[in-house]
Order: structure tokens, then sequence, then C-alpha cells
């Protein structure tokens, strides 16, 4: 699987809103600014984010994207599929019958795959938020959040 920008710019945003949760809701321009994202870009993938029920927005003065659910609640894998990011490998290969070695090596990446989607939809939000602050302690950096 390869992470796409699509991918890691969305995990990137809803990092950064993670800090934001229990805030005031958070500007697309803050957001892209603080992450170094385009804004245009960012906004189209939070409208898909919000369709998928990750994120709420708020309309207003004062509005902005907040999560819809606790970090805990939500996984790399859902954010990942949110934004159109496949976990398949090998989408549109089929198997040779005829072939053993075309078979074993089919079935091989399909149960690799099956691993990677159980993987990424156990890792949550929250997992990451701590292991972004872990790094970030280890260097001694304060409070700033840039993934």
């Amino acid at each position: 699987m390869k992470l796409t920008t699509k991918g890691h710019y969305s995990v990137k945003a809803l990092l950064d809103l993670s800090l934001q949760q229990k805030s005031a809701p958070c500007s697309t321009k803050v957001i892209a600014s603080r992450q170094n994202i385009p804004a245009p870009y960012l906004e189209k993938l939070l409208i898909e984010m919000r369709r998928a029920g990750l994120v709420k927005s708020i309309r207003g003065k004062d509005g902005g994207y907040q999560l819809a659910r606790e970090p805990v609640k939500i996984s790399l894998g859902e954010i990942l599929e949110a934004v159109g990011e496949t976990i398949e490998p090998l989408a549109h290969h089929r198997a040779k019958e005829q072939l053993a070695e075309d078979w074993v090596t089919f079935s091989l990446w399909h149960r690799l795959s099956q691993k990677l989607k159980q993987a990424l939809y156990s890792i949550t939000l929250a997992d990451l938020y701590y292991d972004a602050r872990s790094w970030q302690a280890s260097l001694g950096e304060e409070a700033s959040f840039v993934v």
C-alpha cells in the first residue's frame, strides 16, 4: 500500500484537530497553515471526511471544523477510506487457476492485505496523537504540533 498525498494530508489534518477537540472549531486556513497543506485542497478533504462522519463543520464567523468523535473512536483505516484511499493491493488482478505459483502469490497478497486492513482499523487517531507527542517530548519540544 502506498500512502498518497491525499491520505497523508488527511491524517495530518485530523491529528491537528485532535489537539483542538475541547476548544473552539478550527478553520481550514489555520490547519493548513500549521500543517503546511494547501487550504483549497484541505477544504476538499475535510468535506469528504465530514460526509464520512469523522469531522463536523460549524458555520459562522467563529466556525470551522472539529472532530465528530473522540480520537480513540477514529481509526486510521476510516480516515483513509473517507478520502478514497484503497487498501486492496491487487484490486484488478485475478489468479490463473492453472498456475499454482500464480495462485499462491495471489493468496499471499490477499492475506497480507487482510492483515494490513486489520492493522489500519486497529490504530486510532489517539494512538497517532500519543506517538507524535512522545516523539516531540523526546526532542524537548513544547506544544507545537506539526506532523
